[in-house]
């Protein structure tokens, strides 16, 4: 399997270039650095160490297919984005460079508008959003995680008796899609492919617009099946909320939940093993039970979020932010990552943040992830990890931590593989 992406040449973290970008409409993204590329997403700490230390807390970066955009890095400034709706929206017709994307923008999914709860805003949003909310509060916590334990034991049956295994394809992408799978009651035998056209998705390869149809056109076919024979599923309960969701927009919403628990949920599996077998704060105390591995989990929120960046925020009219002229129509994308270590909030970054819940991870403002989602979310990740080290105690990686490869996709952290030993059993 190939996990680093050839597409683009690998790009030193502080070289720029000068693609085409129209230097009168945007003058500050003439020498802008690329915020895509293998070569970046290996270094994106230094990355943000350069723009911070030349732009302040809003730098122009170029998106892929060199668009320009702005990477939003100071804290405060990301929270004031997501939460002034009236200034930055999600309303992406407003985009001043729409004229410069190219055909089969491998981005169009994540930027281009759709009628999803993602994008919609005000009553309509909390419209969708209610409905999304009373739907997954209604998700037996308990039942959930007797769920995962038992895919987590027929996920490590597999591998068990080999002595090795590679825990992102083999367990960290495959164990929250069967459990999402399970709560929204998409079919068992579909859902490999849901998770590989996942994986296209968010890596933004060429195929990503053919993947994101397939996944509709599936849920499009359970959306009409549950209209017709509900069940106990998610998707059964949200077409028949009293939202009166329509077809397409259940289509849409479904999608958001699919996409958005799927993905950064194995992030934060893998990120949380890499800590928990990398580093001797938590080697030390694996055995000593489940505390370790919460501490875990909530530092990778703060240093390595499984969404590193969100996109699609425009703004409304011409403003200032963190001392750039901001222009009507310009794309600004939220640093999470880069929020999340932001000295003025964190002005030592090796102070432990056990505790602290103001991360980013979750997103801010109106279109923060659900309370109800974040602890499905929780309760996936956190059984996957525990399941795992109760059955290989002495699993450890089989590389150097540092030799680990992450993802090219600059929007999600998360590692490309994850190879790990262990004794055979």
């Amino acid at each position: 399997m190939t996990y680093l992406s050839s597409k683009h040449p690998a790009v030193p973290y502080g070289e720029t270039r000068r693609r085409g970008v129209p230097a009168a409409r945007y003058p500050a993204h003439s020498d802008a650095p690329r915020l895509y590329g293998p070569g970046v997403s290996q270094s994106l700490a230094a990355l943000y160490r350069q723009l911070r230390a030349e732009h302040g807390v809003v730098a122009p970066v170029l998106l892929e297919g060199d668009i320009p955009a702005w990477l939003v890095l100071g804290y405060r400034e990301a929270r004031f984005v997501a939460s002034r709706g009236e200034l930055f929206d999600r309303d992406s017709a407003r985009w001043n460079a729409w004229d410069l994307v190219p055909p089969g923008w491998p981005l169009l999914p994540a930027v281009g508008k759709a009628d999803s709860v993602m994008w919609v805003s005000g009553a309509e949003h909390a419209r969708r959003s209610g409905a999304i909310h009373d739907v997954l509060t209604e998700v037996d916590l308990f039942e959930l995680r007797s769920r995962c334990a038992r895919i987590a034991d027929e996920l490590v049956d597999r591998f068990a008796d080999t002595g090795e295994a590679e825990l992102m394809y083999q367990y960290a992408h495959v164990l929250p899609a069967r459990a999402i799978a399970g709560i929204l009651g998409i079919p068992a035998h579909e859902t490999a492919a849901v998770v590989l056209d996942l994986v296209r998705i968010l890596d933004q390869g060429p195929d990503a617009l053919d993947a994101h149809g397939r996944i509709s056109a599936l849920l499009a076919r359970l959306v009409a099946q549950r209209r017709a024979a509900p069940g106990r599923d998610v998707i059964s309960r949200l077409v028949a909320h009293p939202a009166a969701l329509s077809d397409e927009e259940a289509i849409q919403d479904i999608f958001v939940l699919v996409g958005a628990g799927q993905q950064p949920t194995a992030y934060w599996i893998g990120n949380t093993l890499r800590l928990l077998l990398s580093d001797d704060r938590f080697a030390t105390t694996l055995a000593g039970g489940r505390r370790s591995v919460g501490q875990a989990m909530a530092e990778v929120l703060w240093e390595d979020p499984p969404v590193a960046n969100f996109t699609g925020r425009w703004a409304v009219r011409s403003t200032q932010l963190g001392g750039q002229r901001i222009q009507a129509g310009d794309m600004l994308v939220l640093g999470v990552a880069a929020a999340n270590v932001d000295p003025t909030i964190r002005p030592d970054a090796c102070v432990g943040s056990a505790g602290n819940q103001a991360h980013l991870a979750f997103g801010h403002g109106e279109h923060r992830c659900p309370v109800p989602a974040e602890e499905l979310a929780e309760a996936i990740a956190e059984t996957a990890v525990e399941v795992l080290l109760d059955r290989l105690p002495d699993i450890t990686l089989a590389i150097p931590a540092h030799h680990l490869v992450w993802t090219p996709a600059v929007w999600v952290r998360g590692l490309a593989a994850l190879p790990t030993t262990f004794t055979a059993v």
